[in-house]
């Protein structure tokens, strides 16, 4: 994660103070078989339009899949971009868009990584410590570690690594796709996350709930850009 070269560097004080609570963070995530029932699955999603950002919460029943309610929230971004940490430019905004769910899910599916971070805090993890809620992530690209390709047809899988560690999954989630990388955010574990993200995959890359997210993400874009 390279400093953009035609960014002016980040205040080092802001960095010092970002790499602490991220480190005390991390400390409190927990990677666990889950100890909850299923029933309501949320997906979520942000998108930044300018300096400010728009978060998307789906919550869909399970495993119907059935659409139950999408809420949105769009404000302010308050934070640089820094590369490392930008779950905390994100987050503050998440929060606020889950505050207006009526529905409370049992699981958070990210449009981003969990622990498949280099100091194992993505944004899935980050938001499942802040909200105190099992999350897993679901991200399009990689972030950290090695992996070799899985083979092209649905279900395929191979681990994600980094420094010896197993942080995740490479998943084929539709044949002859571009695979997703599934990572455990916080009160779930690996295998747990993985199942789910292939089972609520059914006709996209990307599984129902973060890719509600994403399609709403863009039809709410639309309502605040008037």
């Amino acid at each position: 994660m390279a400093w953009p070269q035609h960014l002016p560097p980040p205040d080092p004080q802001i960095v010092r103070v970002l790499t602490h609570q991220q480190e005390s963070m991390r400390q409190q995530v927990k990677i666990q078989e889950p100890d909850f029932e299923l029933k309501l699955l949320a997906g979520c999603d942000s998108s930044f339009i300018g300096e400010n950002i728009l978060s998307v919460f789906v919550v869909l029943k399970y495993p119907e899949l059935e659409l139950v309610e999408s809420v949105w929230h769009y404000g302010p971004v308050e934070l640089p971009y820094i590369p490392g940490f930008l779950a905390f430019r994100e987050a503050p905004n998440l929060v606020q868009a889950y505050g207006k769910l009526q529905h409370t899910p049992d699981l958070i599916m990210v449009d981003g990584h969990g622990i498949s971070h280099p100091r194992r805090l993505g944004i899935a993890s980050h938001l499942g410590v802040l909200l105190n809620k099992p999350t897993m992530g679901v991200a399009k690209k990689v972030l950290t570690g090695k992996f070799e390709e899985p083979a092209i047809t649905k279900g395929s899988l191979t681990p994600l690594t980094h420094k010896n560690e197993l942080i995740g999954n490479v998943v084929r989630t539709k044949d002859k796709v571009k695979p997703v990388f599934v990572s455990p955010g916080h009160l779930i574990d690996l295998e747990t996350a993985t199942n789910i993200a292939l089972q609520t995959a059914l006709k996209h890359k990307l599984p129902e709930p973060t890719r509600l997210a994403d399609h709403y993400a863009e039809v709410y874009k639309a309502e605040v850009q008037k």
